[in-house]
């Protein structure tokens, strides 16, 4: 009899459960991370530019949340709706209201998967299908932004609003739920062509991440990978993502590779500093010590690796945000935040470039704007979490 977990075929590589910004692909993958963010936004730019060999094309993604998974358990032939934990070795569906009753689900989620067991079970759907959870009724209100209604919704930051008199409204006022099953659905939502002096600034940058890239020594590279992929649990912010963060979190740039290089030692050593300080015990206290010592030797040994790997992300951002202001002049919804004195228009979150070859992803994400808006914005945290990404779909270019 066919099982459940081998319907589902994708590894855990292949699952949509996260997505890395684009400038950190060299953190995670080393010199092909690093080949592979050069390519990405080389083809953005090819793209943008009119000047693509491969056929390409612009789409809207809502992604919201849970991420929710319906169709038929070829195990029994019953309709369900699952969670993520459809993944898991003992795949958990639900197939009845009664076991969404049994599995606890907290607030508002119990009522919304009841929703989507009885209104997704009427669509038909035969094989397992995998999307975003949008709204159920109630989610969403009517709201009066500079004397115009809007339908609203707001997930966590951004406040999505859609025009009450258009189609997408109606619809979305109508609807007892709101899915979006990420292989089915599609709305072109513009197109847009960089200048000649924009791609110019985004070919420079790139010429510019080639050339430093080609500084950075890749046997340094992996044995500073090694040390990162060594930081987890308590030392988990001990990791360079985590130190470049502290400065995204603030809203500020890095405009100094060299020293900002030089300032990761001193983090690691306050990440290791504040765990001794909690221990209890002499020998917990040494052991700890010396692995800081330990770890701070070796780190030592690539400051002017360290340096060139942060002008190499510099230079892929400043890449991607010329793509990524160019994609913000086009967009079929508004976005904006609520603030104590009332709605700001701010640009979407960001956008996911997809290599439709591979069907990799990553973000690009306008992180000094997002990050600002995260900490400063009016929040509904007690309101359905969603979020909405741009998606845009392109062919793999090579180096």
């Amino acid at each position: 009899m066919i099982k459940f977990s081998s319907f589902i075929t994708e590894d855990k590589g292949g699952k949509n459960l996260h997505l890395e910004h684009i400038e950190d692909e060299i953190l995670n993958f080393g010199v092909s991370g690093g080949r592979a963010a050069i390519n990405f936004v080389r083809s953005l730019r090819d793209m943008l530019a009119g000047s693509s060999r491969s056929s390409v094309n612009m789409t809207v993604k809502w992604d919201g949340a849970p991420a929710i998974f319906a169709g038929v358990d070829p195990k029994d032939g019953r309709f369900f709706v699952a969670k993520k934990s459809v993944f898991n070795i003992e795949p958990k569906l639900y197939k009845s209201n009664a076991e969404i009753d049994a599995d606890k689900l907290s607030g508002a989620l119990n009522s919304k998967f009841k929703v989507a067991l009885a209104e997704f079970s009427k669509l038909g759907i035969t094989d397992v299908l995998q999307g975003d959870l949008m709204f159920t009724d109630g989610d969403v209100d009517t709201t009066d932004i500079e004397g115009k209604k809007y339908y609203t919704f707001q997930p966590n930051t951004i406040v999505y609003a859609v025009d009450v008199n258009s189609d997408l409204g109606r619809k979305i006022k109508n609807a007892k739920i709101g899915v979006v099953w990420h292989t089915t659905y599609k709305d072109t939502s513009g197109s847009a062509t960089m200048t000649a002096k924009e791609t110019e600034v985004v070919t420079k940058h790139l010429s510019m991440a080639g050339s430093t890239f080609q500084k950075i020594n890749s046997g340094l590279l992996d044995q500073f990978l090694t040390i990162q992929n060594s930081f987890t649990g308590d030392f988990s912010g001990a990791s360079l993502k985590t130190y470049n963060n502290s400065l995204v979190r603030k809203g500020q740039k890095v405009t100094n590779p060299k020293k900002h290089a030089q300032g990761y030692i001193p983090w690691v050593e306050s990440v290791f500093d504040k765990k001794v300080d909690k221990l209890k015990t002499p020998v917990k206290k040494k052991e700890v010590e010396n692995k800081k010592k330990e770890i701070v030797r070796e780190l030592k040994k690539h400051t002017v690796n360290l340096s060139n790997m942060i002008t190499f992300q510099n230079h892929i951002v400043e890449a991607k945000m010329g793509v990524v202001k160019k994609l913000n002049t086009v967009k079929s919804i508004g976005t904006f935040i609520k603030t104590a004195n009332g709605f700001k228009v701010v640009n979407p979150e960001g956008y996911v470039a997809i290599d439709r070859i591979s069907g990799n992803a990553v973000k690009l994400v306008d992180r000094m704007e997002f990050s600002f808006n995260n900490f400063t914005a009016i929040k509904a945290w007690d309101k359905w979490r969603l979020s909405m990404n741009y998606f845009l779909n392109f062919w793999k270019e090579s180096v």
